[in-house]
């Protein structure tokens, strides 16, 4: 009886951690290639702003890579919890 509790603890973390780094980082990578384009289209529009476009754009691009890099550390803690299962 414990073992089949541990091994659905395994299956219910792996599964867990697979399911938020699949669908979890789809915001995120949407999120920067609206920015990516739109700073494009900016920077088209007006070229005497590039660098402060680009500033902008480097400081949000920054700001939604920390919500996948907290993704990745919630993953790697559902894998631990798997592998640690006893």
């Amino acid at each position: 009886m414990m073992e089949s509790t541990v091994a659905y603890i395994k299956i219910a973390a792996y599964l867990g951690a697979a399911f938020v780094l699949g669908v979890g980082v789809l915001g995120p990578t949407f999120a920067q290639g609206k920015v990516g384009s739109t700073a494009c289209e900016n920077i088209g529009k007006y070229p005497e702003s590039a660098s402060n476009i680009r500033g902008a754009m480097i400081a949000a691009l920054g700001m939604i890579e920390t919500s996948s890099v907290y993704l990745l550390i919630v993953a790697i803690g559902l894998i631990a919890v798997g592998y640690w299962a006893a």
